[in-house]
């Protein structure tokens, strides 16, 4: 006999229960409490499983907060000191205070008396109130014209308590050092710049270029006059000609000294942020909460798919015991 036919003769062979038995059962059924249900985590659920999950999302959490955390730069104002530059001559800080370098006379370089140069200078000065730049403007336009100088273009604006003034000079280079010295006394200076360029190489390249030319000139004119030296002869002379437009236009401003001044009102200092005692417990709980906003965004879907998973998961597995249950 096979085990397929000896388990259907048990079947077939199963004894009813009698009536009073059934009866007792459901009466101890009926009486008794029934059974609180515990919680099963599903097969599969692990601990480990669980760590690999939960990694990431305390990183993601912890990234979150870092990248919101204000940096340094925003939290702590940073104060603009005025920068001065003055090719190789700077002010010296002597006894705490910082020395301009237009305040005493020399410390300006001086221009060269025996080559061209482009001088330029420009001055940044604060002033207390809006009629002390109108005034400064037009003493540093005093100082200018005193000095053999010109203004090229003169820029004053006021707005209330704010004022400003951009003025273009232009004085003589032998007279720059003293219009440097006059002017810086007009104000507080808080940024200050000098720049020589030497343009006596590039004149020196067209007085040779010129002599040159002259000389080719000169040996045309000597020759037979016909129609081709003759155009020759003209285009030497004409370019000869722009030459030394370009020398002298080159030397007569060489001969000035351009002056950049900028007279400006004190800027209002931004107020004070005074904290008090608990500031910083109040900022430590806004940035919790900011993460604990940035936690439950990123581990709400995580959550949700992990329970709707492991419902699932149960689901399934009541049904297949079910099944089973009533097969027997």
């Amino acid at each position: 006999m096979s085990q397929r036919d000896l388990t259907a003769e048990l079947r077939a062979a199963r004894s009813a229960a009698p009536p009073e038995l059934r009866d007792r059962v459901r009466m101890i059924a009926a009486s008794s409490e029934p059974p609180q249900p515990r919680f099963t985590p599903p097969s599969w659920f692990t601990l480990r499983r669980a760590l690999v999950v939960a990694v990431p999302v305390a990183a993601a959490v912890a990234a979150s907060i870092v990248f919101t955390l204000p940096s340094q730069k925003h939290q702590q104002p940073t104060a603009l000191s005025a920068q001065s530059t003055v090719g190789a001559a700077r002010g010296k800080v002597q006894h705490g205070s910082a020395e301009p370098f237009g305040a005493v006379p020399g410390r300006v370089p001086a221009p060269s008396a025996t080559r061209a140069q482009r001088y330029g200078a420009s001055l940044t000065l604060r002033l207390a109130t809006a009629t002390d730049v109108s005034n400064g403007a037009t003493r540093a336009l005093r100082i200018a014209s005193t000095l053999g100088g010109y203004p090229t273009s003169v820029h004053v604006s006021t707005t209330g308590r704010a004022a400003s003034a951009e003025l273009v000079l232009k004085v003589p280079r032998t007279h720059v050092q003293q219009a440097v010295t006059q002017l810086s006394v007009l104000g507080t200076i808080t940024a200050e710049h000098v720049d020589v360029q030497d343009i006596q190489t590039g004149l020196n390249a067209i007085d040779r270029t010129i002599a040159r030319l002259q000389r080719q000139l000169r040996e045309l004119r000597a020759a037979m006059q016909i129609d081709s030296i003759r155009r020759t002869i003209a285009a030497i002379t004409a370019r000869i000609e722009g030459l030394q437009r370009q020398s002298a236009a080159a030397i007569r401003t060489a001969r000035y000294a351009t002056v950049d001044l900028r007279l400006t009102t004190r800027a209002a200092a931004a107020p004070s942020q005074r904290h008090g005692p608990l500031h910083g417990l109040g900022v430590t709980f806004r940035w919790i909460g900011i993460g604990a906003v940035y936690a439950f965004a990123l581990g709400a879907p995580l959550a949700a798919l992990i329970t709707l998973v492991w419902l699932t998961a149960r689901t399934i597995r009541r049904r297949r015991e079910n099944a089973l249950l009533s097969r027997r």
